[in-house]
């Protein structure tokens, strides 16, 4: 129990994480104001704590498929909100608006992955025997994955200002085009979107459930059994938002030209 407690916090940390420390070092490049991330925690906790309180009516609505569609919508808003600080980025003046669009992604991501871990941990306060692993195991896989998040911010922070810009917009890339693939999965969960069968099968060269599908998972949305759907909708949220992306970069380079 403690290593499979250790996995389950580690994905629903990481993805969080990791949009947090990104977003960070844009901002340290930029010289944006980081003030934000301590709000945009604080509310997250709040929210995911309400959420989570309130997932039993949630799931009952709409025919039992609530909680699927309620992801759903916060995975578009965090996809809406990316793609506008990646548009925002080549406006000059508009480090507001980029922050609080900063702001409501990490918010999402932190109700999202917030509630999850409270109904899991919740799951086991009624069983003492399991419940002190499940807490030792969380522990570690909050530490692993809040520890991601920092590496990440040092990471691009380091860089010089035009490949960490590349890197960060690429990760944040993979990362909206990973929560396309996921928002598709429920909605097929929710018989909302026809069932298929997968179209491959990597699971026997990397397993969804091992530290390195979870980490993959986090970064760009790894499934192992993807249906057509899935790869359908991935691959045309990745064009569009490559496409933001590519542009932004080049409007950056011929304002850094200028200046």
């Amino acid at each position: 129990m403690l290593i499979n407690a250790v996995i389950i916090i580690l994905r629903e940390v990481l993805e969080a994480s990791l949009i947090m420390g990104v977003l960070l070092a844009i901002c340290q490049h930029y010289e944006f104001s980081r003030a934000w991330a301590i709000k945009a925690v604080f509310v997250g906790l709040i929210g995911s704590a309400v959420y989570a309180a309130n997932l039993p009516l949630i799931s009952n609505l709409n025919d039992g498929v609530g909680q699927e569609i309620s992801n759903v919508g916060i995975y578009a808003l965090i996809y809406i909100f990316v793609l506008y600080i990646i548009y925002g980025l080549r406006i000059k003046n508009n480090a507001h608006l980029i922050t609080n669009a900063m702001l409501v992604c990490v918010v999402m991501a932190i109700i999202r992955e917030g509630a999850e871990i409270i109904v899991f941990v919740e799951g086991f306060s009624s069983v003492p025997d399991l419940l002190t692993p499940v807490l030792v195991g969380g522990s570690i896989g909050f530490g692993i994955g809040a520890s991601m998040g920092v590496f990440m911010y040092y990471l691009v922070s380091s860089l010089s200002f035009m490949a960490g810009l590349r890197l960060s917009l690429l990760l944040l890339t993979l990362m909206a085009g990973g929560m396309v693939s996921q928002a598709v999965q429920m909605l097929q969960q929710a018989d909302l979107i026809t069932g298929q069968l997968p179209i491959w099968d990597t699971s026997a060269y990397i397993n969804e459930q091992s530290l390195l599908g979870q980490m993959l998972f986090a970064f760009m949305g790894y499934e192992s059994t993807p249906t057509p759907y899935q790869v359908v909708f991935y691959m045309l949220s990745m064009v569009f938002i490559i496409t933001f992306m590519l542009g932004t970069l080049k409007k950056i380079k011929i304002m850094s030209a200028h200046d």
